[in-house]
């Protein structure tokens, strides 16, 4: 751990994109400014330990099992005639089939 003496409005810079600066100092209480982008994380550590245990919590909370997808039927086996698709038409569309006429 890296310790470092700060005086009141001084400041320190971590990995040049955060700015902790000491604000206040009451009694035995001391305040931080923190200046950083909206993508950085900053938390206090009390906070920050309850987030991961929450995260760790719902990781290992059993989760409902997907339903299992329907299978496609298997395809005719050998001596087996194929399916006739005649009706798996609807009446509806069977009407407007036409069949060729001689002439």
């Amino acid at each position: 751990m890296l310790i470092l003496s700060r005086k009141l409005n001084e400041s320190i810079v971590i990995d040049g994109r955060i700015v902790v600066t000491i604000v206040r100092v009451e009694g035995d209480v001391v305040k931080l400014g923190i200046q950083a982008s909206r993508d950085v994380p900053v938390h206090r550590q009390e906070v920050y330990e309850e987030i991961q245990k929450a995260n760790q919590g719902a990781l290992t909370k059993g989760r409902p099992a997907v339903p299992k997808l329907a299978q496609k039927p298997a395809p005719p086996s050998e001596g087996t005639p194929p399916r006739s698709t005649e009706n798996s038409i609807p009446a509806q569309a069977k009407d407007t089939l036409t069949t060729p006429k001689e002439s």
